[in-house]
């Protein structure tokens, strides 16, 4: 009964206030980030965060050619030129994609994406009856330099023609969520089974890393950004150091060659391989060679790097706290990483270009978004990739340290797909059938397809045509890429065109005003190209 006068007793709960019960706003760009993309911090503070990157984006440059230059029949020599090259290449690639592509703090380093294809390519018959191992490794080079070049076209002609503009219209936050989640989570198999290999390296690394990057500063309660803005810097040389001493002091001397490979300090080969100074050229393995099943399989690895690098892209817009990318401004990052592409194909890298996701996620971890940043750490690469000896030091971290910090990493990238979804509306049925049967099937069917080639040595495709299984199953091992292309399906065909309360459900009219480059006063300032070159780009 409503209105009673029951009595003045003190027993009733004091009304909640109103802004107790609000949700926390949606926020167009990342609150509380330190420094955004046109805001560097201090100079000396700047060369730190840049070393830092530089730091990061090496265990991708390292883990890719240790796993492919020895199968091509390198040794040391041969694979620390190749991680010179490299690293030279993605200097070159980063500044060139902060200059005049998408002109995000976006690190653009080595792609396990191409991995596949490339193994097709080292396994061709062609190469079987060639005995001296330095003239295999330059004809097998030389192969793959071919396919590079010719699958770079694709993302060349796809970014700067606009049609990757015309595609990325479509993408609203519910559609992103699954693309830019699985960019990050969907590299899990790189980072606990990467610690486990060596345990008593990697755990001690990955629990100091969450000490520095997360306790020390929320008990100091500093008002100082140190411990957590530099966490990388303060743990890699606590860690190999007592990575080195285990090593001299005889604690794998007895121990198998794999755990020897991953425990020990001293069994990378790349500082005796290293020349003291050796500047990378295009050509220097000799004029590429061309073979057309190989280069489809190539510009199918392509189309898929091109979507995880989106979803990449999206995260490192976000946690730079830029507004969200206008479809131009992404096409022509796309096309800029095209020549990327074409750059590691002329230069000989053994592996095309994309997005770091792990440098992505150190944006999160230090809260620096800062263009000029990364800049520098391309200048890192570049200064370290023409003084090997020096370059091979940084590169020998032990594999268990790197995988420590892509548990961190990785996550974060993942959970700011997540926070995309502040611009749903969760209580719609429809958004949580595309958000969990697109992030379901992105992690269900590359298992499957991972499984089969853990199990039986080869995918569910598999005929005489090698090539022709790479296009097939790269694909769809890729956990980003089927997500993200489900959950775009689903969202542009389960819509109702007249129906605007579905519309907004997606989040897509939070976007709305970011679609043309010019209709946001912000847009011009975090995208515009130096120099007046706008111009020069019709997409824009």
């Amino acid at each position: 009964m409503a209105g009673g006068g029951g009595g003045g007793g003190g027993g009733a709960a004091p009304a909640p206030k109103a802004d107790e019960l609000q949700p926390h706003p949606a926020k167009e760009q990342l609150p509380n980030v330190a420094y955004c993309i046109t805001s560097p911090p201090p100079w000396p503070e700047a060369i730190l965060l840049g070393f830092q990157h530089y730091l990061v984006m090496l265990g991708t440059t390292v883990l890719i050619p240790t796993a492919l230059v020895p199968q091509m029949g390198g040794g040391n020599v041969e694979k620390a030129e190749v991680i010179q090259t490299l690293l030279f290449v993605a200097g070159l690639n980063t500044l060139a994609q902060t200059l005049f592509g998408t002109r995000l703090p976006a690190v653009i380093g080595g792609s396990y994406t191409f991995v596949a294809p490339t193994i097709s390519i080292i396994l061709a018959g062609r190469y079987s009856d060639i005995l001296d191992p330095r003239e295999k490794f330059k004809r097998i080079m030389r192969g793959i330099q071919g396919a590079l070049i010719v699958a770079s076209t694709l993302q060349i002609v796809v970014g700067f023609s606009g049609l990757w503009r015309n595609v990325t219209r479509f993408l609203t936050p519910l559609s992103a969520v699954p693309l830019v989640a699985l960019a990050g989570f969907g590299l899990y198999e790189l980072g606990f089974p990467g610690v486990a290999k060596c345990v008593e390296i990697g755990l001690p690394a990955l629990v100091i890393l969450l000490i520095f990057a997360q306790y020390v500063p929320h008990y100091l309660k500093s008002n100082r950004a140190v411990f957590d803005r530099f966490a990388v810097l303060f743990m890699i040389p606590i860690v190999w150091i007592y990575a080195h001493l285990l090593t001299v002091g005889g604690a794998y001397k007895n121990a198998p060659p794999k755990t020897q490979l991953s425990c020990r300090t001293d069994r990378s080969g790349l500082i005796s391989g290293a020349p003291w100074i050796r500047v990378p050229y295009p050509f220097q393995w000799g004029p590429p060679t061309f073979n057309a099943g190989e280069v489809f399989a190539m510009m199918m690895a392509s189309f898929v790097s091109l979507v995880e690098s989106t979803g990449t892209f999206i995260a490192v817009s976000r946690y730079a706290s830029a507004t969200p990318m206008p479809p131009s401004i992404l096409s022509r990052g796309v096309g800029w990483q095209g020549i990327g592409i074409l750059l590691s194909g002329l230069f000989g890298t053994v592996n095309g270009s994309t997005v770091s996701v792990e440098n992505a996620g150190l944006l999160g971890l230090t809260r620096v978004g800062s263009r000029r940043v990364v800049q520098i750490a391309a200048g890192f690469m570049i200064f370290f990739s023409i003084l090997g000896k020096f370059g091979a030091v940084f590169a020998s971290i032990p594999g268990p340290i790197v995988a420590a910090f892509y548990c961190l990493f990785f996550a974060y990238v993942g959970s700011l797909g997540l926070s995309y979804l502040q611009f749903c509306n969760l209580n719609s049925f429809r958004v949580k059938f595309i958000l969990g049967f697109s992030i379901f099937m992105g992690l269900s069917v590359p298992q499957y397809f991972n499984e089969r080639v853990a199990v039986e040595g080869f995918g569910p495709v598999h005929t005489s045509s090698r090539w022709f299984n790479d296009m097939v199953n790269v694909p769809f091992s890729s956990e980003a890429f089927v997500a993200g292309i489900v959950a775009l399906f689903l969202d542009i065909t389960l819509l109702r065109k007249k129906d605007n309360a579905m519309r907004k459900d997606r989040g897509k009219h939070w976007w709305q005003k970011f679609r043309s480059f010019k209709s946001d006063p912000r847009s011009e300032e975090f995208y515009s190209l130096p120099f007046n070159l706008n111009k020069f780009f019709p997409s824009v």
